[in-house]
């Protein structure tokens, strides 16, 4: 009986370690955690010791026009999971770009999920320029933001027009994006991370991408 047991907790161990192996396969990080390798930008973006990768706008670098200043992969993307974690400061203002035809105007050529501090809003009060809102779209359904300071989670899947945002571990949207203001934005394009102007230092890390088949 024993002997049976063990058989059986050994099985099941090695069965949940090729699930997470199978879940594991096919990412892609896309910032090292050194340089910007892989990256487009003539803005401040600083690799920090602990790996993780700052934004602090230079003096008089204000506003959200400044697109070249965006932090643009220099590869396509179509169908995929994107993965970043971020942390703001108070009243921090960023974005998480996707799908971009052309970088030199991500605004009219791509998707926003918008990065912002929305901590202590009430759910209700929410829009689509909160907080894990898609700009132009829908708001979150929820308010997941943690306090400025603290690191936030977000996953972006992208398969065909089907989009889902996950914030710090709750679904906040699930749209089908040809019913929607955005419909006419390109199914594959640029990723790219927002320089809001000064004085948003926002840090950023662990942003990773699995491309859908």
């Amino acid at each position: 009986m024993i002997l049976n047991m063990k058989k059986f907790f050994l099985i099941a161990f090695l069965s949940l370690a090729t699930l997470v192996q199978a879940d594991d396969k096919g990412w892609v990080t896309l910032y090292n955690g050194k340089d910007l390798t892989g990256w487009k930008t003539t803005g401040n973006w600083l690799p920090q010791k602990d790996g993780s990768l700052l934004i602090k706008p230079r003096p008089g670098e204000k506003g959200w026009q400044r697109y070249s200043a965006y932090l643009t992969s220099e590869k396509k993307y179509k169908d995929f999971i994107l993965e970043v974690e971020y942390k703001y400061p108070p009243k921090g203002n960023s974005g998480v770009y996707f799908r971009i035809a052309d970088p030199q105007d991500p605004v009219k050529t791509g998707i926003e999920c918008q990065v912002l501090d929305s901590y202590g809003k009430a759910n209700d009060k929410m829009t689509a320029h909160d907080h894990g809102g898609i700009i132009r779209t829908v708001g979150p359904t929820k308010n997941m933001s943690k306090k400025p300071g603290e690191w936030n989670k977000m996953i972006v899947t992208c398969k065909g027009y089907h989009l889902k945002v996950d914030l710090n571990g709750e679904k906040i949207v699930d749209i089908q994006l040809d019913e929607t203001p955005v419909k006419d934005r390109p199914l594959e394009g640029y990723i790219s991370l927002q320089d809001h102007g000064e004085p948003n230092n926002l840090h950023f890390r662990n942003i990773k991408i699995k491309e859908l088949k």
